[in-house]
């Protein structure tokens, strides 16, 4: 890919348009991420690639998703990862609602948040540390339509998630130098 007029070497390349997620033959919980001809293995939701999503289904939304930006967690990377996208720092009070009750449903909070059911962006695991949201239920926001649906890093051995769409740490870390706004998702 060519830099642009104004692009400076070594500056993050010019952003893909799509990118695309297919599940493996054989195993819905697993699929690949088609960039290009490059074919990257990831993790997909226990329940497999989903076209009606529901909180808590465990699958993973069948659509085309604008990659809204992130975060990272600068105490586990060091520096921010580089790529066009908006992303800023995670914080320890990082939470994001998950609770179809509350006003917030889908939307990132401020932990701790009592009597609320709301996902830690601050793990421990590993799995946070590059979080991307997928713009999947955001506008308008329907309660009980699945939350928390992001791009991020795989577990070992690439198991399940609860319907993100989930990479190896290092392919997540190159595949950001190629998104930007303009980017979408395709997942099935």
């Amino acid at each position: 890919m060519r830099r642009g007029r104004n692009e400076e070497p070594g500056s993050v390349r010019l952003s893909l348009g799509e990118i695309r997620v297919r599940a493996t033959v054989g195993d819905r919980r697993r699929g690949h991420l088609l960039v290009g001809p490059t074919v990257i293995p990831c993790a997909l939701g226990a329940g497999g690639i989903v076209i009606a999503k529901r909180e808590g289904d465990g699958g993973s939304p069948r659509g085309r998703f604008r990659l809204r930006g992130g975060a990272y967690r600068p105490d586990h990377l060091g520096i921010r990862p580089r790529t066009a996208l908006p992303l800023r720092a995670t914080r320890p009070e990082d939470g994001w609602c998950d609770d179809r009750r509350d006003r917030r449903y889908n939307r990132p909070i401020r932990l701790p948040a009592p009597g609320v059911s709301a996902e830690s962006m601050w793990r421990g695991d590993g799995l946070y540390d590059v979080v991307i949201d997928l713009d999947y239920n955001r506008a308008p926001i329907r309660k009980g339509r699945g939350s928390a649906i992001f791009l991020h890093i795989a577990r070992d051995g690439y198991r399940p998630t609860e319907g993100c769409v989930a990479l190896a740490r290092a392919d997540l870390l190159r595949l950001l130098r190629r998104l930007g706004p303009r980017t979408h998702l395709r997942i099935g």
